[in-house]
């Protein structure tokens, strides 16, 4: 099967959709604190971050999980596809017991030694609290989004993203003001919404999964929970992207914790650009997914010469629509960010960060879509080694232009050009190699 533009974009658009649904819920979440203080913005930030940290471990499985499945549905051997998926819901609810217990516990030490402004500090212990009780539902939503990317069965992701972002802008609204006879929670409130809108479109995927799809064809139809044997396996090729994708956004929570210690504005100003990134970053991200599982469809129908070609296509897909994207968000920077915040002159100090932050996704497009094709080989320990090289550069420029020489916040936001930089010359690198072509799973 040739994968052209037509079908990289069959497979891309779905997930494109259900991504920016799922980033919407955290932009929702944005704008509704940000209507209540810097405090609150600048929190929000730090407790959203903390939990992606934890949370990314478990999306990591998932990846690895799917890499697997999709090898085995290029294969044709779909019954083998189902017994992986629930040893992935296994083990995640297991990780999550474990983190919740783990959190309570840690959480509060951890963020007392980081954390420098005391307010901001007991706002992000409430939001966490709350928010990772939420692990359980957005593990086995990355699970289910595993499966259905996989098996390039992606549309019902669009219709399962919409509804959860349905339900937290309603629940967001509220629980963090305190509508319709609820308590006013204010930041808690948000994550508690986060949570149960998470639940709800679990509970619509997994329906959606046992009445539509031909559970008998895939093995869905013998449930599963531990074969260690499988479990080893999954794990053999997850845990390099679990550790990666950990690496990877607890990066991101030490640059919040180091614009932090430059001050409560710096921190809020931050927040708001990070969530106006998510736009351009789902584009990216969907077409990287889609080049994943092509990559691992490809490889287990043994077309290993297409895979290049693939990766090509997707890259100059993702440009042609990014940045149009990026333009017009350089043009339309203030109403933009008029949604967030009233405050004058926290858009005004938001103006270079966020220029600085478009202008690099120019490296970040070529970097994440071949980065996302090294794990899709299965080569997922090479995709640890590539994130820690950039993770050690992006940790080292925080470290001098943030902590030491104290730049101003747009230079500080020059860090993602230095880890997309070296995301894309590693896996540039790799892939013009042969090293890959014949990895088995």
């Amino acid at each position: 099967m040739l994968f052209d533009y037509r079908h990289i974009w069959k497979i891309s658009y779905p997930i494109l959709i259900s991504m920016l649904m799922q980033q919407l819920v955290g932009i929702t979440d944005v704008i509704y604190l940000g209507r209540l203080g810097e405090v609150e913005l600048g929190a929000s930030a730090l407790g959203s971050t903390y939990f992606f940290t934890i949370f990314m471990v478990a999306f990591g499985f998932s990846i690895g999980a799917q890499i697997i499945m999709a090898r085995r549905n290029g294969a044709k051997k779909y019954k083998n596809i189902g017994e992986v998926f629930y040893q992935g819901c296994s083990f995640l609810l297991m990780f999550w017991a474990a983190m919740v217990v783990l959190s309570w516990c840690v959480s509060p030490l951890l963020l007392t030694l980081l954390i420098d402004n005391e307010a901001v500090c007991r706002a992000t212990l409430e939001y966490i609290n709350w928010r990772i009780w939420g692990l359980a539902g957005a593990s086995l939503l990355v699970m289910g989004r595993g499966f259905f990317v996989a098996v390039t069965k992606t549309y019902i992701l669009t219709a399962v993203s919409m509804i959860m972002v349905i339900a937290n802008i309603i629940l967001n609204y509220i629980m963090i003001f305190g509508k319709f006879g609820f308590p006013a929670m204010g930041i808690a409130g948000a994550a508690l919404a986060s949570n149960l809108s998470e639940i709800i479109a679990v509970s619509f995927l997994g329906t959606y999964l046992y009445k539509y799809v031909d559970v008998a064809k895939y093995g869905l139809n013998k449930l599963t929970f531990m074969n260690f044997k499988l479990l080893k396996r999954i794990l053999g090729v997850s845990i390099w992207t679990m550790l990666q994708q950990f690496v990877s956004v607890s990066t991101w929570f030490l640059f919040f914790i180091a614009i932090e210690h430059l001050g409560e504005r710096e921190l809020a100003v931050s927040n708001l650009v990070r969530s106006l990134s998510s736009f351009p970053y789902v584009i990216i991200n969907a077409l990287a997914a889609a080049v994943s599982s092509v990559t691992g469809n490809l490889m287990g129908k043994g077309q290993v010469g297409e895979v290049m070609p693939s990766v090509k296509r997707a890259v100059l897909m993702c440009g042609i629509i990014v940045f149009p994207l990026l333009i017009l968000m350089a043009i339309t920077a203030y109403p933009l960010l008029r949604i967030y915040t009233d405050n004058q002159v926290l858009i005004y100090a938001s103006l270079p960060a966020y220029m600085v932050m478009l202008s690099a996704f120019i490296p970040l497009i070529p970097a994440w879509i071949l980065f996302n094709a090294v794990s899709g080989t299965g080569n997922t320990q090479y995709a640890m080694k590539i994130e820690f090289y950039a993770m050690f550069l992006y940790v080292f420029h925080i470290f001098i232009v943030i902590l030491y020489l104290k730049l101003p916040l747009a230079a500080c936001w020059t860090a993602d050009w230095v880890y997309n930089t070296a995301i894309l010359f590693m896996a540039y690198r790799y892939m013009r190699s042969s090293k890959w072509q014949n990895k088995k799973i």
